[in-house]
């Protein structure tokens, strides 16, 4: 059993993500809301999924509400602060797949973690 309280870690939103967020379902936010809190803490909540295309330490949660498919993407990969790097309706016309802007922008986005990290924190991961 650990007897030290966990640290709650930052929660960083890069561009327009938390705006994202905010515009969904009351529903979709209190529940993304909730993920993102057990990531601060350091735990893993149960709805969150490997981000596939980005190495280690990437997520997201998926949330169904009424026929739509909302997602939060975020990164762990740095020990003081957690960062939500894009928030979005799935809207792919091609199935399962996620759109390319979409995976784009995710990618653009952590390279804007990183920077934002090492201006606030330093080099350490």
């Amino acid at each position: 059993m650990n007897i030290f309280p966990r640290t709650e870690r930052p929660l960083h939103w890069v561009g327009s993500a938390k705006r994202d967020l905010l515009s969904f379902p009351g529903e979709v936010v209190d529940e993304f809301g909730y993920g993102l809190g057990v990531v601060q803490m350091g735990g893993q909540p149960p709805a969150a999924k490997p981000w596939k295309g980005e190495g280690p330490g990437v997520f997201e949660l998926v949330e169904n509400f009424r026929g739509d498919t909302y997602r939060a993407v975020y990164t762990v990969r740095y020990a003081k602060a957690v960062y939500v790097l894009h928030c979005f309706q799935k809207k792919s016309p091609s199935g399962i797949r996620t759109a390319r802007t979409d995976i784009d922008l995710i990618h653009e986005r952590l390279t804007l973690a990183q920077s934002d990290y090492e201006a606030r924190y330093g080099n350490e991961k």
